[in-house]
């Protein structure tokens, strides 16, 4: 059976899509169909899908979700799609020296989707760019205990 998994990505300066390509090239092999979109053009349809979905995104401004997550996320919001067919992890990356808005991106997606019914697997990862340790370097350490969650969520539900 093939596992497919979409990774979603919201990203300002590009390092968000940055870890999103390590994981792919991480995960897609044997069994597993990895897809990486950049949330630019995408609305609430993009979670009819096939698969697993990993949110990848950053933090901007005040707290918001980046620029071209923003269709995506107010689609969400007014659509209200039921999504409780939908599991999903989410790899928000912010930096700890705003602590008001720390990983607010990851975690507003985090907060909509499961207000929709969507069901998370694991714990949401909240990278700090302000650590030292680089993004795609939190992401290979988290990547294959996430994957064997989703794999396992994935045969559940098969």
């Amino acid at each position: 059976m093939t596992f497919k998994l979409t990774i979603l990505v919201g990203t300002m300066t590009g390092t968000a899509q940055l870890v999103a390509q390590e994981l792919e090239l991480a995960w897609d092999g044997d069994d597993a169909e990895v897809t990486t979109l950049l949330m630019d053009d995408l609305d609430a349809s993009v979670f009819a899908r096939e698969g697993m979905f990993l949110i990848c995104t950053s933090t901007y401004g005040q707290g918001d979700v980046p620029d071209n997550a923003k269709k995506l996320y107010d689609s969400l919001q007014a659509t209200r799609p039921d999504l409780s067919a939908v599991r999903f992890g989410v790899f928000g990356l912010g930096d700890r020296t705003y602590a008001e808005t720390f990983n607010f991106g990851g975690k507003r997606f985090d907060e909509l989707l499961a207000q929709l019914g969507a069901q998370r697997i694991g714990e949401r990862v909240q990278h700090d760019a302000s650590s030292g340790v680089l993004p795609e370097e939190k992401a290979e350490e988290w990547a294959q205990d996430w994957l064997a969650q989703a794999r396992e969520a994935a045969a559940q539900t098969a």
